[in-house]
């Protein structure tokens, strides 16, 4: 699943290539929409949200777009050929003279008015890579039930706007806590560098495509523990493990994270 420097990056590729030309085609691809018309628009700006995409159109209207597990924008040349996958996974399109802009696999499509984007990210939290980022807000919101495991508080984007599966294990880590700690048995002051080092991650990784949160000199390695199962811990050599429970992965290391060692299970 994308992350938030991902969906930050793809913004401000589709705004580069979209923002200020007027749309000659418009196509979607979603029995709702399917026959809304946006060409003639121009196209004023593409803002991420978190994981949300707002493309927005003079007129006042915004394209609200999610890429869950697999959906995608690409942007190409007047004229070049498309390669995000079969025309059947696409849809969305938007061109203008110079670019096309093509939405694949996209699970959340829909066209709303500008005034009434609340209603799809009015409940984020903190946006990581926004201009609302509040620290304050977002250690609150963290720790706001004690008795929930970590790894859950971070995913919630009602706490904090960006953090996903990769974001999630390499800052539990980070902390030498295992996802499954409930944020209330955090020490003092671990919930404020846990926000910290989530905003300078994210902030880091925006502009590259090859995400890396280790600093270790000349590590080859991109990344602490996600997606490195039975590989040593960088920091104590303890074979990497891995848990799965439904489509949400972690990876942790048994030697030097404190806390619960598996996933809680679930209650009838």
């Amino acid at each position: 699943m994308p992350e938030g420097d991902t969906v930050w990056r793809t913004a401000h590729r589709l705004h580069s290539a979209l923002a200020g030309h007027v749309l000659t085609r418009s196509d979607l691809r979603v029995p709702r929409f399917a026959t809304a018309d946006l060409t003639g628009r121009a196209v004023l700006d593409v803002t991420p949200r978190g994981k949300h995409l707002l493309t927005r159109f003079e007129g006042g209207l915004t394209l609200h777009s999610h890429l869950r597990m697999d959906g995608s924008w690409q942007v190409y040349a007047a004229g070049e050929r498309w390669r995000g996958g079969p025309d059947h996974q696409v849809r969305a399109i938007l061109a203008t003279a110079d670019h096309t802009a093509v939405g694949y696999r996209l699970p959340v499509l829909e066209l709303i008015r500008t005034a009434e984007e609340q209603n799809v990210v009015g409940h984020l939290g903190p946006d990581l890579l926004g201009p609302d980022w509040d620290p304050e807000e977002a250690v609150r919101r963290l720790t706001a039930e004690p008795s929930r495991t970590l790894g859950e508080a971070l995913l919630d984007q009602r706490n904090l706007a960006g953090i996903g599966n990769v974001y999630k294990s390499e800052l539990a880590f980070l902390a030498a806590v295992t996802p499954w700690l409930p944020v209330g048995e955090l020490a003092p002051g671990v919930p404020e560098r846990l926000v910290a080092t989530a905003r300078r991650l994210l902030d880091a990784n925006k502009d590259r495509p090859d995400r890396r949160t280790t600093t270790y000199p000349r590590s080859r390695e991109r990344l602490y523990v996600y997606g490195r199962e039975n590989r040593p811990c960088p920091r104590c050599g303890t074979p990497i493990r891995k848990a799965e429970l439904g489509d949400r992965v972690t990876y942790w290391c048994p030697g030097c994270q404190q806390g619960p060692s598996e996933p809680p299970t679930p209650s009838n």
